[in-house]
């Protein structure tokens, strides 16, 4: 069972990786093939399980990571192609650069940054629950 607070700020997370998603499927998404079990664009009801991105965080609770815990960014290419390294940075660092615009407008009342943490770049900062 989950706190109130918790589904809503999962929630805003989540639609405003539906709009990093959509952001980076407009740039690049005709770029390589879908893998063949993948939906195009748009044939589900969640863009996390269509189309050529999925994009999306995974909280970590920060073992081992210089900067403690947060939600790594996660960027996953659904193709069988072969991806060169520099484009699957370039694509990497755009969804960050476009995460780092929309957390204040998702999230204004929360002091949340984007730090790189060793290969991978993480949502830090205040994820409390505030007054209960």
């Amino acid at each position: 069972m989950w706190h109130p607070k918790t589904i809503e700020f999962n929630d805003r997370l989540k639609k405003m990786f539906d709009e990093v998603d959509a952001c980076i499927e407009d740039a690049y998404g005709a770029s390589y093939p879908l893998h063949p079990a993948r939906p195009q664009r748009g044939g589900t009801a969640n863009p996390q399980a269509d189309g050529l991105f999925n994009i999306g965080a995974d909280f970590t609770a920060g073992y081992g990571s210089q900067l403690g815990r947060g939600y790594l960014i996660d960027v996953t290419m659904s193709t069988l192609e072969k991806v060169e390294e520099g484009v699957r940075r370039e694509i990497y660092h755009k969804a960050v650069e476009k995460v780092r615009q929309l957390l204040p407008l998702y999230f204004p009342e929360r002091q949340l940054t984007v730090r790189r943490d060793g290969a991978h770049f993480k949502i830090q900062g205040d994820f409390s629950l505030g007054d209960v």
